[in-house]
Protein backbone atom coordinates (compact mmCIF):
# COMPACT_ATOMS: atom_id res chain seq x y z
CA UNK A 1 0.00 0.00 0.00
CA UNK A 2 1.33 3.40 -0.92
CA UNK A 3 1.35 6.49 1.24
CA UNK A 4 -0.53 9.67 0.48
CA UNK A 5 1.76 12.62 1.13
CA UNK A 6 0.04 15.83 2.18
CA UNK A 7 2.32 18.82 1.53
CA UNK A 8 1.10 21.98 3.27
CA UNK A 9 2.19 25.46 2.19
CA UNK A 10 0.91 27.04 5.41
CA UNK A 11 2.14 30.55 4.58
CA UNK A 12 0.21 30.53 1.31
CA UNK A 13 -3.01 29.32 2.93
CA UNK A 14 -2.71 31.80 5.80
CA UNK A 15 -1.99 34.70 3.42
CA UNK A 16 -4.93 33.85 1.16
CA UNK A 17 -7.25 33.42 4.11
CA UNK A 18 -6.13 36.71 5.68
CA UNK A 19 -5.62 38.95 2.65
CA UNK A 20 -8.20 37.66 0.17
CA UNK A 21 -11.02 36.24 2.29
CA UNK A 22 -11.06 37.92 5.70
CA UNK A 23 -9.22 41.16 4.89
CA UNK A 24 -7.23 40.87 8.12
CA UNK A 25 -5.01 38.47 10.01
CA UNK A 26 -7.04 35.32 10.81
CA UNK A 27 -7.87 34.57 14.43
CA UNK A 28 -6.81 31.10 15.63
CA UNK A 29 -10.40 29.82 15.52
CA UNK A 30 -10.69 30.97 11.86
CA UNK A 31 -7.76 28.87 10.67
CA UNK A 32 -8.12 25.38 9.21
CA UNK A 33 -8.33 22.42 11.55
CA UNK A 34 -5.25 20.69 10.18
CA UNK A 35 -6.13 17.32 11.70
CA UNK A 36 -9.29 17.23 9.56
CA UNK A 37 -7.16 17.67 6.46
CA UNK A 38 -5.05 14.60 7.28
CA UNK A 39 -8.22 12.61 7.93
CA UNK A 40 -9.71 13.89 4.67
CA UNK A 41 -6.73 12.60 2.68
CA UNK A 42 -6.88 9.18 4.34
CA UNK A 43 -10.65 8.89 3.91
CA UNK A 44 -10.65 10.18 0.31
CA UNK A 45 -7.78 8.09 -1.04
CA UNK A 46 -7.83 5.16 1.36
CA UNK A 47 -4.10 5.22 2.08
CA UNK A 48 -2.20 6.16 5.22
CA UNK A 49 -1.47 9.90 5.05
CA UNK A 50 1.81 11.54 5.98
CA UNK A 51 1.51 15.28 6.48
CA UNK A 52 4.50 17.55 5.90
CA UNK A 53 3.91 21.11 7.07
CA UNK A 54 6.49 23.54 5.66
CA UNK A 55 7.37 26.55 7.83
CA UNK A 56 9.59 29.57 7.35
CA UNK A 57 11.51 29.57 10.62
CA UNK A 58 14.12 32.16 9.59
CA UNK A 59 13.10 34.42 12.47
CA UNK A 60 12.67 31.60 14.96
CA UNK A 61 10.77 28.42 15.52
CA UNK A 62 7.14 28.82 16.69
CA UNK A 63 7.45 25.98 19.22
CA UNK A 64 3.82 25.92 20.38
CA UNK A 65 2.63 25.62 16.76
CA UNK A 66 5.28 22.98 15.96
CA UNK A 67 4.24 20.95 19.01
CA UNK A 68 0.59 21.24 18.00
CA UNK A 69 1.40 20.04 14.48
CA UNK A 70 3.29 17.05 15.87
CA UNK A 71 0.39 16.20 18.17
CA UNK A 72 -1.92 16.24 15.12
CA UNK A 73 0.32 13.77 13.28
CA UNK A 74 2.23 16.17 11.01
CA UNK A 75 5.94 16.33 10.45
CA UNK A 76 6.90 20.02 10.69
CA UNK A 77 9.57 21.08 8.19
CA UNK A 78 11.15 24.26 9.65
CA UNK A 79 13.29 26.11 7.13
CA UNK A 80 15.56 29.13 7.10
CA UNK A 81 17.19 31.14 4.38
CA UNK A 82 17.69 34.58 2.90
CA UNK A 83 14.67 36.89 3.02
CA UNK A 84 14.72 37.33 -0.76
CA UNK A 85 14.26 33.58 -1.36
CA UNK A 86 10.92 31.78 -1.18
CA UNK A 87 12.35 29.04 1.02
CA UNK A 88 9.05 27.26 1.67
CA UNK A 89 8.33 27.13 -2.07
CA UNK A 90 11.85 25.84 -2.79
CA UNK A 91 11.48 23.08 -0.19
CA UNK A 92 8.05 22.03 -1.48
CA UNK A 93 9.33 22.00 -5.07
CA UNK A 94 12.26 19.79 -4.04
CA UNK A 95 9.90 17.48 -2.16
CA UNK A 96 7.59 17.20 -5.19
CA UNK A 97 10.61 16.45 -7.37
CA UNK A 98 11.75 13.73 -4.92
CA UNK A 99 8.26 12.22 -4.87
CA UNK A 100 8.42 11.84 -8.66
CA UNK A 101 10.95 9.05 -7.98
CA UNK A 102 8.44 7.23 -5.75
CA UNK A 103 5.01 5.71 -6.36
CA UNK A 104 3.19 7.52 -3.56
CA UNK A 105 0.12 9.71 -3.98
CA UNK A 106 0.53 13.45 -3.46
CA UNK A 107 -1.89 16.11 -2.27
CA UNK A 108 -0.62 19.70 -2.23
CA UNK A 109 -2.25 22.40 -0.11
CA UNK A 110 -1.51 25.72 -1.81
CA UNK A 111 -2.76 28.17 -4.43
CA UNK A 112 0.71 28.85 -5.79
CA UNK A 113 1.50 28.41 -9.48
CA UNK A 114 5.20 28.11 -8.63
CA UNK A 115 4.53 24.39 -8.11
CA UNK A 116 3.10 23.66 -11.56
CA UNK A 117 6.40 22.52 -13.09
CA UNK A 118 6.99 20.11 -10.21
CA UNK A 119 3.40 18.77 -10.14
CA UNK A 120 3.19 18.02 -13.87
CA UNK A 121 5.67 15.08 -13.84
CA UNK A 122 3.67 13.47 -11.02
CA UNK A 123 0.67 13.17 -13.35
CA UNK A 124 2.07 10.02 -14.91
CA UNK A 125 -1.01 7.82 -14.42
CA UNK A 126 0.61 5.73 -11.69
CA UNK A 127 -0.53 7.76 -8.68
CA UNK A 128 -3.21 10.15 -7.52
CA UNK A 129 -2.31 13.83 -7.45
CA UNK A 130 -4.52 16.44 -5.84
CA UNK A 131 -4.63 20.10 -4.94
CA UNK A 132 -6.44 21.49 -1.92
CA UNK A 133 -7.11 25.22 -2.09
CA UNK A 134 -9.83 27.82 -2.03
CA UNK A 135 -11.18 27.19 -5.51
CA UNK A 136 -11.54 30.83 -6.49
CA UNK A 137 -7.92 31.63 -5.56
CA UNK A 138 -6.01 28.63 -6.93
CA UNK A 139 -3.64 29.36 -9.76
CA UNK A 140 -5.45 28.89 -13.09
CA UNK A 141 -2.53 26.84 -14.44
CA UNK A 142 -3.71 23.90 -12.32
CA UNK A 143 -7.02 23.80 -14.23
CA UNK A 144 -5.14 22.75 -17.36
CA UNK A 145 -3.94 19.64 -15.49
CA UNK A 146 -7.45 18.20 -14.92
CA UNK A 147 -7.37 16.29 -18.22
CA UNK A 148 -4.13 14.63 -17.03
CA UNK A 149 -5.73 13.40 -13.80
CA UNK A 150 -5.28 16.28 -11.36
CA UNK A 151 -7.94 16.24 -8.62
CA UNK A 152 -9.19 19.40 -6.92
CA UNK A 153 -10.62 19.79 -3.45
CA UNK A 154 -11.93 22.99 -1.93
CA UNK A 155 -10.24 23.64 1.42
CA UNK A 156 -13.45 24.74 3.09
CA UNK A 157 -16.27 22.85 1.39
CA UNK A 158 -14.71 19.49 0.51
CA UNK A 159 -12.38 18.97 3.48
CA UNK A 160 -14.65 20.59 6.09
CA UNK A 161 -11.49 21.94 7.74
CA UNK A 162 -13.15 25.02 9.24
CA UNK A 163 -15.39 25.36 12.29
CA UNK A 164 -17.41 28.21 10.79
CA UNK A 165 -18.46 29.33 7.33
CA UNK A 166 -16.01 31.71 5.67
CA UNK A 167 -17.26 34.90 3.95
CA UNK A 168 -16.58 33.62 0.42
CA UNK A 169 -18.42 34.02 -2.85
CA UNK A 170 -18.70 30.54 -4.30
CA UNK A 171 -20.29 29.32 -7.52
CA UNK A 172 -22.77 26.68 -6.40
CA UNK A 173 -23.29 23.54 -8.47
CA UNK A 174 -27.06 23.18 -8.93
CA UNK A 175 -27.08 19.76 -7.25
CA UNK A 176 -25.72 21.43 -4.08
CA UNK A 177 -28.03 24.46 -4.15
CA UNK A 178 -30.08 24.87 -0.97
CA UNK A 179 -32.42 27.89 -1.05
CA UNK A 180 -32.59 27.83 2.77
CA UNK A 181 -29.04 29.22 2.79
CA UNK A 182 -30.38 32.38 1.20
CA UNK A 183 -33.73 32.77 2.95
Amino acid sequence: MSTSYLLVDGENIDATLGNSILGRRPHPEERPRWDRLLSFVQDTWGNPAKGLFFLNASSGLPMSFVQALRALGYTPVPLSGPAEEKIVDIAIQRTLDALAEREDDVMLVSHDGDFLASVEPLLDGTRRVGLVAFEEFRNSGFTDLVHRGMEFYDLEHDTRAFNSTLPRMRIIPIEEFDPAQFL
